[in-house]
């Protein structure tokens, strides 16, 4: 399958596109080059409509991965230029290129979500459709927003879409640093981080399950929690068949 990475030479694309590679063809839209030179590459900006119409030719599935810089489900802070670059990616340009993917025929993908759209002092998160989506940070509030785009697209235009809500993506290093030694956000909360494999497996398990069916929409937890301590997965277990495991590796302990 040819997929399209739309900002997949940003920080979690360039996590999960070795692994994705592995499986399938791959064609980053970005600003920047991805790291691998075996992936092809169309430059320009995930608003530019020429740029998406380029990069979509021939592509069967997308995964949109663009984001600026985000925000933790507890931050209230904010000026200008947050609000207007939130909107500006993650409304507008979804929205735009969600469009003119349905124009092209592609009508399967990932969105990258975040559970940034939910208020991250919880003890628990319960089911994907009874947590609300009650952030106070501009970034959850849009990411939401583009939760809300995707579920438009499935009901009035047939398209078949999985919003994961990750948290914590890390490269491996990363990962096994902090799951020694937990660091706090900006904010001063913590979150489960993800290793990137456990996130790769997440999106290839999402990528086959829109080719299944149409017309759906549907959010899933995507957490390095393996102990259920704070995310209910079984909606990714059920739906993906998806649950952590690198956490479980003798050099995570």
């Amino acid at each position: 399958m040819k997929l399209l990475l739309v900002g997949g030479a940003g920080g979690v694309g360039t996590m999960i596109a070795p692994y994705l590679m592995r499986h399938h063809s791959l064609h980053v839209l970005d600003l920047h080059a991805p790291r691998d030179a075996g992936i092809g590459f169309t430059q320009g900006s995930a608003d530019d409509p020429d740029a998406i119409r380029a990069a979509l030719q021939g592509v069967d599935a997308f995964v949109w991965l663009a984001m600026r810089d985000g925000q933790g489900g507890t931050r209230t802070d904010q000026d200008i230029d947050v609000i207007v670059n939130n909107y500006e990616l993650n409304t507008k340009a979804l929205h735009l290129f969600m469009f003119l993917a349905h124009q092209a025929g592609v009508r399967r993908g990932v969105y990258t979500s975040s559970m940034s759209v939910h208020y991250r002092r919880r003890d628990w998160y319960g089911a994907e459709e009874e947590v609300p989506l009650d952030t106070p940070s501009v970034y959850g509030l849009t990411k939401g927003l583009g939760e809300g785009i995707c579920r438009y697209f499935a009901r009035w235009f047939d398209m078949n879409v999985i919003a994961l809500r990750i948290t914590g993506p890390r490269a491996r290093v990363d990962y096994l640093a902090e799951r020694r030694t937990p660091r706090p956000l900006q904010d001063g909360s913590f979150v489960h981080v993800t290793n990137e494999e456990d996130l790769a497996r997440a999106y290839l398990a999402a990528i086959a399950a829109v080719a299944i069916g149409r017309g759906r929409f549907d959010a899933v937890f995507i957490a390095g929690d393996e102990a259920g301590r704070e995310h209910n997965l079984s909606k990714a277990e059920r739906l993906l068949g998806w649950k952590p495991r690198s956490q479980l590796l003798p050099d995570a302990s």
